[in-house]
This record gives structure tokens, sequence and C-alpha cells, in this order.
């Protein structure tokens, strides 16, 4: 059994960190703003001058035309030189993303994914791009807070509250630590560098300067926007109040909440205090979410989708076609973060005060109780899309169900309750994404199996948190009173606020009940009898020979909910290899490998799968593995196999010996294998005596009594002694013949397995058999070509030179004389620099440990 990866509690350490700093900022929000009511903010936004709102914008668009230079440096990093305006086009798309959402990896790195390995970049390329940009921010932030506090120190140490040395100094660090870069940049520009796993070049000088220019830019105009939109005389100045915004910036940046909504404000706010009111502070910040975060956000979201249809235009039939071929890599990431924002919608809407005026022509034809029904549904369905947005991301067929239900029925209740047609329409183009997108989402597992991460429970309360805050803030002019919870009126908003989250919270709560008494995860183990049992029924049906290697006991299997499939693995350090693709019923494959993903992972493990086919690698693809191919496996049809014409006579030679000698074939069946397991026994004994060799294991069988008991053993006799066999498999439905464990004596003649495969495929096609599959070739078939990848060159070159450590050719040439067709086979693991460490467990697992390696 497996025990789990110490310390797993740290992965609750990010969140919960993150959470705090939230709820700290909700604090504050609540504290600066307890005199003021909700409608005085919303006032306070719309006495904004327009000529400050056009200057915001203005510099908005000139902070879009500064953010593609990040890209720009990073792909002249990797040497991949793009044009501006490509780079421009995916930067402000991918940035418009990431700004507002958060979770920048899998938002606007999504998108810059899906750009940049269109126009040929490699995934070791793109990775490195993506964390240049990362140091390139972090440089660029360390430039910023450096200048500005060295510059205006004395102007900041009061807002700060600390005293000026406290300034000079940590600016200072600031600045030394850019600077520092810089320098080391220029003392080492193209040395490679290995920061953990991680291996990178350091950048040429030039592109570090760049580092710190242009967040310096970038940062100073993104002030710029909020600092046009304040009017705050006497107030800070320009320098000062950048040196606050970037401050307050690093403090939502650091709580991982989307945008940093909430924490950015509450920053804000107490940093501004001196010099404006709470409400004019927070309706300016209100305005500034719109013009920098919001506005971008909907031209980037039509721009992506406008493009995409573009690129499409010949072959789409419809809307919804365009829409659910949209990002196909990243459409269940996208999906899920589109549906935790339509709960949010509606968890807010449904915490804040209705338009009098839409609730009143409501009121004239519908009865008063389907307002107040629709309002209390509205807001469960937000609290329920909030959490379901997870499995989504999980590609959980019973997720895509439910939101589809839930978010027409939001649809449905938001104009119910009080004709709010802007969020209907949101949660409609939601809607339409996901019904287009409906092959994206086929794992049937059940959803209280699947694993919660911690930032997806964080995020969920922090949401349910800020709307119950803005509901707490928008109704607290209402005197509290017991009968508040009863009362239904027209304009009863806070009543309905009340009822609302009670139901969200107690949907949460049962949720949350549901998912703490579920059944505990297994832990790798190896089968039982009734398991074995159930493996067997799936090998027998099964077309692939190789899932009777289930049957050896040295393997853990994983089944899926109905019985009907399988997969089995094995745990090696921190690889868990899985042998082949999962067998058994088609439609359940790609929810074991998930299944099995998701296990690797609850445990810090890398998933890996052996000799997967050419066909299943769309499978593994979505599973963001990458592939290596391992060699390539020998398979007779056994329609065309004949022992006539001149290319069989070296057949017909070895058939003619063995007949001179008196040697015999015979297939043994299962019932009368009992009765000959001391032969074999003295047979595969003389055999591993002989060749120096241990039994292996894994993906090879071994000497196993009650193993060998199972299947068939085809068996060669020389004047009545066995003197060489070998188990045979049966496919399914007469598809698929092979054999596994062969041995043969000291003294049996030479070509004697030569002749039993002969005997055999005669055999097979008489017995209606399609194919017999020799087994694999490896490192056959590896191209050699100049631009081929190292993996590929290096076996290669094996396959050719190799012959001292193992027959590579000679193996391939003894499979040729059978006129086989050559299926590639390959390795699906996370790759990267783990790749070494997830060959070398597969190879200690199948040698039977680390003294299997050494001593054959």
């Amino acid at each position: 059994m497996t025990k789990p990866v110490p310390r797993r509690w740290m992965r609750w350490l990010a969140p919960a960190a993150a959470l705090l700093i939230a709820a700290i900022a909700v604090a504050i929000l609540h504290r600066e703003m307890r005199s003021f009511s909700y409608h005085e903010v919303l006032g306070r936004v719309r006495a904004i001058p327009p000529s400050r709102v056009l200057s915001a914008i203005v510099l908005t668009g000139l902070v879009y035309c500064v953010l593609p230079c990040y890209d720009l440096l990073a792909l002249r990093y990797v040497q991949r030189p793009v044009s501006f305006l490509r780079i421009g086009f995916a930067s402000a798309v991918s940035y418009a993303l990431s700004q507002t959402l958060g979770l920048a990896a899998l938002t606007g790195g999504a998108v810059r994914y899906r750009f940049w390995s269109a126009w040929g970049l490699s995934a070791p390329d793109i990775t490195r791009a993506m964390a240049f940009i990362g140091v390139t921010f972090t440089v660029g932030m360390l430039t910023v807070l450096g200048v500005v506090g060295l510059t205006e120190a004395g102007d900041l140490a009061p807002m700060l509250h600390v005293p000026k040395g406290v300034v000079l100094m940590l600016a200072g660090m600031f600045f030394a630590t850019a600077a520092g870069y810089v320098a080391w940049c220029a003392r080492h520009s193209g040395r490679d560098v290995r920061i953990r796993d991680i291996s990178a070049s350091v950048p040429p000088v030039r592109l570090a300067v760049g580092q710190t220019l242009v967040p310096l830019v970038d940062w100073t105009l993104a002030g710029a926007v909020l600092f046009a939109l304040f009017d705050l005389h006497p107030g800070p100045g320009f320098l000062q109040f950048l040196a606050v915004f970037v401050a307050a910036q690093l403090i939502g940046l650091a709580s991982h909440v989307p945008g940093g909504l909430g924490v950015f404000e509450g920053a804000m706010l107490v940093l501004l205090r001196p010099f404006a009111p709470p409400d004019v502070i927070l309706g300016t910040l209100v305005a500034y979410r719109a013009v920098y975060y919001l506005m971008p956000f909907t031209l980037g979201v039509a721009t992506l989708v406008a493009h995409e249809a573009w690129r499409s235009r010949h072959r789409v039939q419809s809307t919804l076609d365009v829409v659910g071929r949209w990002m196909p890599t990243v459409l269940p990431d996208a999906m899920g973060m589109a549906t935790f924002a339509a709960g949010a919608i509606l968890l807010v809407s449904g915490a804040t005060p209705s338009i009098r005026s839409r609730v009143a022509f409501l009121d004239r034809v519908l009865p008063l109780g389907m307002i107040e029904a629709s309002h209390f549904v509205a807001s469960l369905a937000g609290a329920a899309l909030v959490v379901l947005g997870w499995a989504l991301r999980r590609r959980l067929d019973a997720g895509y169900g439910l939101t589809v239900g839930l978010l027409s029925i939001g649809i449905a209740s938001s104009l119910l309750k009080g004709l709010d047609w802007e969020e209907a329409l949101a949660l409609s183009v939601v809607l339409a994404m996901l019904v287009g997108a409906r092959g994206a989402f086929t794992r049937k597992t059940a959803l209280l199996a699947e694993p919660l991460e911690p930032d997806w429970i964080v995020a969920v309360i922090a949401v349910v948190g800020a709307s119950v805050g803005l509901g707490a803030f928008a109704y607290r002019h209402v005197e509290y009173r017991a009968d508040l919870w009863w009362e239904f009126t027209r304009h009863g908003d806070a009543s309905r606020f009340l009822r609302a989250s009670v139901g969200v919270a107690g949907v949460l709560f049962v949720f949350g009940l549901a998912r703490l008494l579920r059944h505990a995860r297994a832990v790798p183990a190896l089968p039982t009898t009734a398991e074995l049992e159930l493996a067997r029924n799936i090998a027998c049906a099964s077309r692939d020979t190789t899932a009777n290697l289930a049957l050896m006991r040295d393997k853990a299997l994983l089944f899926s909910r109905t019985g009907r499939s399988m997969l089995m693995y094995a745990v090696e350090s921190r690889s868990w290899i899985a042998l082949g693709s999962p067998v058994g019923d088609p439609a359940e494959r790609v929810e074991l490998i998930w299944r099995f993903r998701e296990m690797a992972d609850s445990y810090g493990a890398w998933p890996v799968f052996y000799q997967v086919t050419a066909e299943s690698l769309p499978m593994y693809i979505d599973l963001g593995l990458t592939f290596l191919k391992l060699g390539e496996e020998a398979v007779v049809p056994l329609s065309t196999f004949t022992l006539d014409g001149s290319d069989r006579k070296g057949l017909r030679r070895t058939q003619r010996e063995m007949s001179r000698q008196d040697v015999r074939f015979d297939l043994v069946p299962v019932e009368g294998v009992a009765s000959i397991l001391a032969e074999l026994r003295a047979v595969s004994d003389q055999w591993l005596a002989s060749k120096r060799v241990r039994e292996k294991g894994f993906s090879l069988g071994r000497f196993d009594e009650r193993y060998l008991q199972l299947f068939p053993v085809a068996v060669a006799r020389r004047q009545g002694r066995i003197v060489a066999f070998a188990n045979v498999w049966l496919g399914g439905a007469g598809s698929e013949l092979s054999i596994d464990l062969m041995r043969y004596s000291d003294d049996a003649p030479h070509g004697v397995m030569e002749f039993v495969f002969i005997e055999l495929m005669s055999w097979g096609r008489s017995a209606g058999y399609l194919e017999f599959a020799l087994g694999m070739a490896p490192m056959a078939g590896m191209p050699e070509h100049a631009l081929a990848p190292l993996w590929n060159k290096a076996g290669a070159f094996l396959f050719r030179h190799g012959e001292h450590f193992y027959n590579f050719q000679g193996l391939r040439q003894y499979k040729e004389k059978f006129d086989p067709v050559w299926r590639p086979r390959y390795l699906a693991s996370p790759g990267g620099l783990a790749l070494p460490r997830i060959l070398g467990n597969v190879a200690t697992l199948i040698s039977g440990g680390v003294r299997g390696l050494v001593a054959r």
C-alpha cells in the first residue's frame, strides 16, 4: 500500500493566507464604509466628470500598447521572432482576460499557448517564455517600488505610518535587487543556470534592461489611469500615488483573489484615507474597475471569439459550433471560470437592491410569491454554479448537465425576480458557449468522488462572503427586526437578501457535509480474489491480450464504476505507471485515465502510461502529457499467414528440421496444465540459469504456477519430453492471439521457439483468430532525421550500434521473417526534467527492482 506524501496540509497554506487577506480586506471595507450607504457610493461613481473618464480610457489604451512588450522580450529570449502585430494581438487578449479573472496560468497563459503553439513554438519554448514574463513582472515591480521609494521617501513615510529610514531601506533593497539582476545578467549572459528542477539560460543584458524598463512604463501608466479618475485636492503627488497604487496591487496579487477584487480596494481605502472620504475613494475605484478591467475584458473576449470564428469560417455551421471548437485544449478551464463568474453574478445580484421601476412593473403582472421565489432560487443557483465551475474544469459529464440546468434556471429567475436582463444576457452567453462545448465534458464520474482543490474552496468562500458583505453594506440603513425574515412586500429587498443568504449557506453546508461523509479514497493495493476474477472476465472479453497481465497479481487494479473496464498499474518511487490504456468498455476509458491521474496527483506523483498505442494518444493529450516512442510492436495478420512461397522457405526448413528431430507441437488446454507444471518448472529453471537472468515483472510474465494455470500452454515435446513452452493468451471474440512466458531447455534443438510460433500461428488461423502479436521491438522505427527529437536520435543510434548491450536489430530481423505489421508504442508521461527519473522507474519496475537492473 502506498502512503501519501508527507505534509499534504502545506497545500492549504497559500489558500488559507489568501482567505485571511481577503477577510482583512472585507473588514477594512466594512469599517471604512460604515457611515455611507450603497446609493451614496453609486452617486460618487456617477459624479466623476466625463473628461476624467475619457482620460482614463485613453491611458488604458496606452497601457495595452505597452503590454505586448512583455511578450516581445520573452519571444526574443527564446529566439523565436514573431511580428509585433501578432504579438500585440495575442498579448492584448491574454492580458485582458488574466488581469480581470486572475489565475494567469489558466486564463492569459492558456490564450498565449493557443496563439504561440499555432505560430510554431514548441512546449518547452512556451514554458521558458512564460517563465521569462513572470521574472520580468517581478523585476519590474521591484524597480518601480525602488525608484518611487527612493525619490519620495519623505512624503511616503507619513502615508505608510513608518519612519523615513524604513522606507529608504526597503526601497534601496528593492532597487538593489533589480539592479543586481541586471548586473548578474551582464556578467553571466548566455550561461545555463539551474534552479531546483528548472534549467534556463541567463538572458543578455539588453533584455535584462528591458525587463526593468517595460514594467516601469506599464506600472506608471496603470497608476495614471486611476490617478486620472481621482480628484484629490490637496492630495499626494503622482509619484507618491504611484507607490501607494503599486503597493495595493501587490497586496491584491498576494491574495490570489481574481483581479485582487476587494483586497486592492481595502488597501487603497487605508492608504488614501487622509486625502479623500471613503465613499469618494470607493466610488472612484468602482469606475476604475469598469474602465481598466471590465472594458478590456469585454473587448478581449469579443475579439478572441471573432478571431476564432474567422479562422473557422469555412467550417462553421452555426455559432455554437464555433464556440464549441474554441480553444479545445483549455476549454474546460475557461468554461469552469465562466460558470464561476455566472454564479458570482447571481450571488451579487441577490445581495443588492433591485431596480424599483422594474419590480413595480413585474408586481402588476406576476404574483408576489413568484417574484419572491425567483429571487431565492436565483441565489441558490448562484451558489451551486460557483461550485460546479470546478466540476467543469474536471470535465465531468454530471457537472455539465447540472450546469446547463442551473444556468437555464438562473436566466429565468433573473427575469422573473426583477427584469434583470443584463444578467440574463450574461448567463445566456455562458450557456450558449457551454452547449456548443458539449463534447469536452465526457467523464462519467460521481461529483462527490472528485477531489476539490483548496484554491477553489477558498474562492467559493471568498465570493459568497463578498456577496454577503455587499448585502450587509447595501442594507445597513434597514433596522434589523425578527419579523424582517418573514416580510414579503414589493420592495422588500432586505428581507429577500436575508432569506437568500441562509439558503446559500444551507446549499454549501449540505454539499460540504456530503463530501465529508463520502467514502475515503482507496490506496493502491494488490487485487483481492474477487477483483482478480472480475479482471479475468474483462481480460477474456478484451481484444488486447496484454490485459491478461492483470492476473499476475503484481499490479494494482483500478476498475470503472460499472465494473466493465479496468486499468492495471504499479507504483515505483514518484511514478504511478499504468500498463497500456484501460481495457474493457471504450466509453469508460477517459474516465479511468482521469481518475488514475487524479489519484497520482493526490499523492504528489507522476502519472505514466507505458506502451500506449498511437490510436489512444488523443486521450493523453487532453491530460497534458508528452510522448516518447518506445519502439514498434510486430503483429502478424493471420488471414494472410502462409508457409507457401519463396520468402517462407526458412520457416518450412524449421518445420522439417523439427520433424526430423522428432519434435512435436501440442496445445495443452487449461484443465491439463496442472499435470505438466513440474516439467515446465524444470525447463524454466534451466532457461534462467543458462541465460543468467532473473525473473522480470510488470509488463513481462514470470513463472508462477497459479498464473500459468489460467491459460492454455503451447509445448514442444521431443521424444515425449517437454523441451520448450509458452503460455498462450487468447483475445476476446477471436481477435488476437499472443504468448507471454517463453522458455526452453538446454538440450532443446535450435529453432524450437520459431517452430512453436509457426504452429501457433497455423492453429490460430484455423481457429479463426485475426492476428498474432509477436511483442515489441525496442527502439525500432526511430526517425534519424537531423530535426528529429533528441530521444529519437538517441534511440536510432542505440538501435544501430547497441548490439553489445541488447540485440535490438537481431530481434526485429527475427520477427521480420513472419512479415508482420509494425505498430508504434509510446510512453505518455509529464516529460520534461522528470523524464529520466520516470524512465528509470519504469526500468526498475520491469526488472523487479534496482538489483534486477544491475544483475539482469
